[in-house]
């Protein structure tokens, strides 16, 4: 017979808090963590192609630097979230910031650091602190979902995540326009040292202005949900990023995504069990949060797996500076600032049903305009699909999130963060992994026509060498001029019908996700409601 049972949620005096502090100023000292989350993310496009030449890294070193990252996020996400409801909030975002900035710093030695080790490479020892990162990443997130839960009144959590969403769009905004400006004028290193003073300055708020937030009911870890569930994230993303390697139909990919199915079924029947489960399965009796996470994947895939490209786009194929490229994506970015609280209004007054769906149709209209790019496109040509992108992404993610911690009671908003952040990882790691496989499918079969009767005089090795160079946008530094002029123009055209083919893709999983909108149900428990948890 499977253990249950129910406690009540907090009242309004909420958890156990010590402190002081006033909603407003906790939302500014979490952000300014999370910002530091939002200028790498930014940054890590504008840089891969300097990494890369640098380097010598491969596109797969380089899915590595975002998928390693990825990786531990997601793995480690739901698990980080239980830690802050059993010891505090607070106490494990600081740990996330100081971790954070401090492997930050590591990665931008990563060439030191690798002299030191024997055997380890600069790339080797780039992507193992990008999975460290990750790992500071996974403590640091739900935790300040969390503390926004536990700091903000129902009626006013809304507001609190347009905010949040304004002040996330302007470290985006900034993010491109310093990156550029370091890569071009210092070095790719400096983009992740500059989240060391932006560290010390979150962990000094930290400390003087968030309450402490903790469940009060829950006293243990349950270790048995933590293997099974990170056992079987492991499996999933694994098999996810190796699957263009492997081949979708290969036996060790299939092996992983039947471990995967194995070990997640045997978390499902282990949390039904659990005295303290890890994530009550009650949870996901409410509509609103099953959706909401559903939501949350599917948005991460088309945003995280189409954009994944565009750096090599603006800097491979159209030949512009870390800065100028930078510039491009600064519309998007800086839409943000205006679209995320102008979301947070809407879901207010019209609901999330209608907002999110209008929003996703939005980003729909701006991946396919997207897909119609040019080699040669202007300014506003770019600008105008990376505007709307802001106004349309921003109902998402506003949205999702308010309906997945909102309706969350704040006993479980940890593990609720957790879910939401754990979504958009996956779904961002599927979209990397399995657009990624289109556009390179696609460069393959375009290339051959592009280059004419000469591909036939084209060894299968160097055509494979030429393949995986259309995947960055352009040929590898040293290329001779006279062999960059031959086939410098069917590189970039095979590169361009992959990136619209990933485009397009995209539409369509925006479109279809605007549909599985409209079955979200407003309505947030109430503080005082009796919660399932186990």
């Amino acid at each position: 017979m499977a253990h249950t049972r129910t406690v009540d949620a907090p009242s309004s005096s909420g958890p156990d808090k010590t402190g002081a502090g006033n909603p407003w100023l906790t939302l500014l000292a979490v952000c300014l963590g999370v910002i530091m989350v939002m200028l790498d993310g930014t940054v890590v496009g504008i840089a891969n192609p300097v990494i890369q030449a640098d380097l010598g890294a491969s596109l797969s070193d380089l899915q590595w630097v975002t998928s390693g990252y990825l990786l531990a996020l997601a793995v480690f996400l739901i698990t980080a979230g239980k830690l802050g409801d059993l010891f505090g909030h607070k106490r494990v975002f600081l740990i996330g910031v100081a971790g954070f900035a401090l492997s930050s710093v590591g990665i931008g030695l990563s060439a030191e650091i690798s002299d030191v080790i024997p055997g380890l490479s600069p790339v080797g020892a780039l992507i193992g602190l990008r999975v460290l990162q990750g790992l500071f990443g996974a403590l640091l997130q739900p935790a300040a979902l969390a503390l926004l839960r536990g700091a903000f009144p129902g009626e006013k959590l809304n507001q609190a995540m347009g905010a949040w969403g304004a002040i996330i769009g302007l470290s985006s905004a900034a993010g491109p326009i310093v990156g550029g400006v370091l890569v071009e004028n210092v070095s790719w290193q400096s983009v992740f040292f500059i989240n060391a003073p932006v560290g010390v300055v979150a962990l000094v708020m930290g400390v003087l202005i968030i309450k402490e937030n903790r469940a009060k009911s829950l006293s243990r870890i349950d270790w048995g949900g933590v293997v099974l569930l990170s056992g079987a994230m492991f499996a999933l993303i694994w098999s996810i990023i190796k699957a263009p390697e492997w081949g979708w139909g290969d036996g060790k990919t299939l092996g992983f995504l039947a471990s995967f199915a194995v070990l997640i079924a045997g978390f499902i029947f282990w949390q039904s069990r659990a005295k303290q489960p890890l994530v009550p399965l009650g949870l996901f009796k409410n509509p609103s949060i099953s959706i909401g996470t559903v939501l949350m994947m599917m948005v991460a895939f088309a945003m995280f797996g189409a954009m994944f490209f565009l750096g090599f786009f603006f800097q491979g194929v159209h030949g512009l500076t870390p800065l100028e490229a930078g510039m491009r994506m600064l519309p998007m970015s800086a839409g943000m600032i205006v679209a995320s609280p102008l979301a947070g209004m809407m879901i207010g007054k019209a609901g999330p049903k209608i907002t999110m769906a209008v929003g996703l149709l939005i980003t729909a209209c701006s991946m396919f305009l997207m897909s119609r790019l040019s080699l040669d496109a202007s300014f506003i040509e770019s600008g105008i699909p990376f505007l709307l992108l802001a106004f349309g992404l921003s109902p998402v993610f506003v949205g999702a999130t308010e309906i997945i911690v909102g309706n969350a009671p704040v006993e479980l908003s940890g593990v609720a963060g957790g879910v939401q952040q754990s979504a958009m990882q996956v779904g961002g790691a599927l979209g990397t992994a399995i657009l990624g496989a289109v556009m390179a499918a696609e460069i393959s079969s375009k290339l051959p026509g592009y280059l004419g009767p000469a591909a036939k005089a084209i060894p299968a090795d160097k055509m494979t060498l030429l393949e995986k160079a259309a995947s960055f946008g352009g040929l590898p530094p040293g290329t001779p001029a006279e062999l960059k002029q031959m086939v410098g123009g069917a590189v970039h055209n095979a590169f361009m019908d992959g990136m619209h083919l990933a485009f397009l893709v995209s539409t369509g999983i925006a479109i279809l996700t605007a549909v599985l909108a409209l079955f979200v149900k407003a309505g947030r428990k109430t503080e005082g409601a009796p919660v399932h948890v186990g």
